[in-house]
């Protein structure tokens, strides 16, 4: 994995979670703007997938393939899931959702940047 890379994923999911706990404190549904930043943060994340396939691809290796692989695709699941989830209730709780779906990124990048470099302890 590229740490580089990893800790930029972190540090802009953080940001946007930051910015929908402020919409929370606000008192305000979600906006289109932070769904644009949610979108952002996907981006980055389907990056990284490419990114983690192409270094497995040209021979690295997680620690354990199986824990890693079900942490990328969790992350990758996790914002459109919160997503779908604020969408169906646009109210001040589903923007909290959205800035802990936000919080559960890092969570997971930091969790598949451990699973990685086990291979290589």
């Amino acid at each position: 994995m590229i740490t580089g890379y990893a800790t930029a994923v972190a540090v802009c999911s953080l940001a946007v979670a930051a910015w929908s706990f402020v919409l929370v404190a606000r008192n305000r549904p979600p906006a289109r703007a932070l769904l644009l930043g949610l979108a952002g943060v996907e981006v980055l994340l389907a990056v990284q997938v490419v990114l983690a396939i192409v270094l497995m691809i040209s021979g690295e290796r997680p620690g354990s393939m199986v824990t890693f692989l079900a942490y990328l695709v969790g992350s990758l699941l996790v914002l459109p899931i919160g997503t779908v989830w604020a969408l169906a209730e646009r109210t001040r709780s589903s923007t909290a959702v959205l800035g802990v779906a936000c919080l559960t990124v890092p969570v997971l990048v930091l969790r598949m940047y451990q699973v990685w470099e086990g291979a290589n302890v």
